[in-house]
């Protein structure tokens, strides 16, 4: 039932990223604005636009999860730091709070980044399966052959 609850919480927290990419995206002058007023250059509108689309995909896929979680995680911290630092707008101070708390769900999948229902969860089954049969491989290779494991024997200060 934890694992569920992880794989959910990861795609709520994606679908965050994906729509604000999205939406970045499809009105890059508005967003252009917006990152000028903060003193930013505008131009980061596509790239920023693009790094949350990008990681809200690969966290909803579970690519790479516990980097793109942190990755995230500083992202949003610094947009506390640039968009929402004056904290006496209740407006403000509310988005800066609801950021701190997204950070926080993406620093716990970074805790929890490899768990099922992830590709990230496959790759490391694959490997395990592909060590596991290297090792069947190996034993049984030294079995049919008859070979015997010889110590070599030297003096110790040639050890």
């Amino acid at each position: 039932m934890s694992m569920l609850a992880v794989f959910l919480g990861r795609l709520f927290i994606a679908v965050i990223f994906i729509v604000s990419g999205i939406n970045k995206l499809i009105h890059v002058s508005d967003t252009s604005a917006m990152i000028s007023a903060a003193g930013l250059p505008g131009g980061l509108a596509i790239p920023t636009g693009l790094f949350e689309l990008i990681a809200g995909l690969c966290i909803a896929l579970g690519i790479a999860t516990r980097l793109v979680s942190v990755l995230l995680a500083g992202f949003v911290l610094l947009t506390i730091l640039f968009f929402h630092r004056d904290f006496a707008d209740p407006m403000q101070a509310m988005a800066a709070i609801k950021n701190l708390a997204i950070a926080g769900g993406l620093l716990c999948l970074f805790g929890y980044g490899h768990t099922r229902w992830s590709y990230d969860a496959l790759r490391q089954r694959r490997r395990d399966e592909l060590a596991l049969h290297d090792a069947e491989l190996r034993a049984a290779r030294t079995e049919t052959a008859g070979e015997t494991v010889v110590v070599e024997k030297r003096p110790f200060w040639r050890r």
